[in-house]
């Protein structure tokens, strides 16, 4: 177990719906996951939401009170869709799982800022690392719903919105493939130092979720550790309706 995770708050000390999702959380394998992170970039956390958990936060998206802005990604050249940023409070399970899979990451996020030689080192629970996000002037919250329709797509981007960043993040996919919509693969990239361009598409389910490096990840080479650049986005929708997730941990000015 990595040393963010060993200092977790015991879970009967915790509000009822963040101590559900830590028990959520606490049911993987973090190790493996930190693993899969170091060595591609991303990792699969299966069925990190139910079905009905999928379709009642997809049923959030016509609410308008729920969320600060809206962006139509046609009129912005980020591709064609749309999406919304929750206001807060964010709704359950949203921030619930913020607060409980921050700390499951963190220790990662700081060894790989060690590595490629980056000062900042993040705190082991969410609520401080918010705090620092507001003494930067970044107050405002970056987790979001997403919606596709037919020929919809998300241009390759890194979801960058202020001096801190965070750099992993979550998306959750809320809709089933084949069922409710076909095509919408979500699709990394990672860009190398004088190498060509690695692409991978994450084979994702109704409630999968995928953790992937936001911006940088360092990878060991022959003459030491360099920064590999990332993107994520997701490929063109065939048919039906696609809603997802998306958890960022940093917030916005």
């Amino acid at each position: 177990m990595n040393d963010a995770a060993s200092r977790l708050p015991a879970s009967a000390t915790l509000p009822a719906e963040v101590r559900a999702a830590e028990d959520r959380a606490a049911a993987y394998d973090w190790p493996a996951i930190t693993g899969e992170l170091d060595g591609f970039g991303c990792a699969i956390l299966p069925s990190l939401l139910a079905a009905d958990e999928c379709r009642a936060i997809a049923a959030l998206y016509p609410d308008e009170s729920r969320f600060r802005s809206r962006v139509v990604m046609g009129r912005h050249g980020f591709g064609k869709g749309e999406y919304r940023y929750f206001n807060y409070p964010l709704p359950d399970p949203v921030g619930a799982l913020r607060t409980a899979i921050y700390p499951r990451l963190a220790g990662l996020a700081n060894r790989w800022n060690e590595r490629m030689g980056i000062g900042e080192r993040y705190p082991v629970d969410h609520a401080s690392y918010l705090a620092r996000c507001r003494e930067a002037g970044q107050t405002r919250p970056t987790p979001l719903l997403l919606q596709y329709g037919p020929g919809d797509y998300n241009c390759l981007h890194q979801d960058l919105y202020g001096e801190l960043v965070f750099p992993i993040q979550v998306a959750i996919l809320l809709s089933e493939p084949g069922e409710d919509f076909t095509g919408g693969e979500f699709v990394l990239t990672e860009q190398r130092p004088r190498m060509q361009s690695r692409a991978e598409v994450v084979p994702l389910r109704q409630g999968d979720a995928v953790a992937f490096a936001v911006h940088h990840r360092p990878v060991q080479g022959t003459r030491g550790v360099y920064r590999v650049n990332m993107r994520h986005g997701v490929s063109r929708l065939r048919s039906g309706r696609r809603h997802c997730l998306g958890i960022i941990f940093h917030d916005a000015p």
